[in-house]
């Protein structure tokens, strides 16, 4: 089994790869945090013993503490990644690099692997996160939104009586569970558009667009220009892991 493994932690999932001998990632793993005990979960994939772990964590302090104790259990050495101001051609946009959630940072780095660019890197998890990345590696900055499902779960509290999901997406919905998903979803499509029409007006082209995280199938429907890369981050904490994580010895 292989020694050395990559950890995307979030809000709702947790997802877990090798690190393979040339810098790629193996197979992809899913938990989902609210299917059983995710750490009783998270030991069943790992091996018996490794040499190195790499997490990234966006989910709740008592969380990741969990899932780094269980790490430190099965690895001999375990690093948390951290957005820095500058990494493998990347240079972020933020004043303070630290207030930028790793995941957006490593995404884009995910995104720089896979090509110069210019890239659009938008993630759909519990929020909407867009970032814009010029050829030359300059983060230009990006934006925050609710996600469709938490657009919807958001309704759902303020009017009971409007369902928190199902629906299927039409541009004029004759149902009003319809309605809920066209309009949550073609807000998050708007804002991805809006950005991609800006965008190419700041670099002169467009930009090319990857889309990632676990809410992001429903939108690449209605992106036909987007390439879904679920495992972006994966990919680009296989990049930090390669740079920054401690040698394994």
């Amino acid at each position: 089994m292989p020694q050395r493994w990559l950890l995307d932690l979030g809000n709702t999932r947790l997802k877990a790869a090798p690190l393979q001998a040339d810098g790629r990632i193996g197979a992809v793993v899913a938990l989902d945090h609210g299917r059983g005990a995710l750490l009783d979960q998270l030991r069943a994939q790992l091996p018996a013993y490794g040499a190195s772990a790499c997490l990234a964590s966006v989910a709740a302090p008592a969380l990741t503490a969990g899932v780094l104790e269980v790490l430190q259990e099965r690895f001999r050495l375990v690093s948390l990644a951290r957005t820095q101001a500058q990494l493998a051609g990347l240079r972020v946009a933020y004043a303070e690099p630290a207030r930028l959630g790793v995941d957006r940072f490593l995404a884009m780095l995910g995104a720089r692997a896979r090509g110069a660019g210019p890239w659009l890197v938008a993630g759909v998890g519990t929020a909407v996160t867009i970032d814009l990345v010029a050829a030359d590696g300059t983060h230009l900055g990006g934006r925050i939104a609710p996600s469709p499902q938490l657009m919807r779960q958001a309704l759902h509290r303020a009017a009971a009586q409007l369902p928190a999901e199902g629906g299927v997406f039409d541009e004029f919905a004759s149902e009003t569970v319809d309605a809920l998903t066209s309009g949550c979803d073609g807000a998050a499509v708007a804002l991805i558009e809006r950005s991609l029409a800006q965008g190419g007006q700041r670099l002169g082209q467009t930009p090319s667009l990857l889309l990632h995280g676990g809410g992001s199938a429903p939108l690449a429907a209605l992106l036909p220009q987007a390439q879904r890369i679920d495992s972006l981050v994966l990919e680009g904490l296989a990049v930090w892991a390669g740079v920054c994580a401690v040698p394994d010895r």
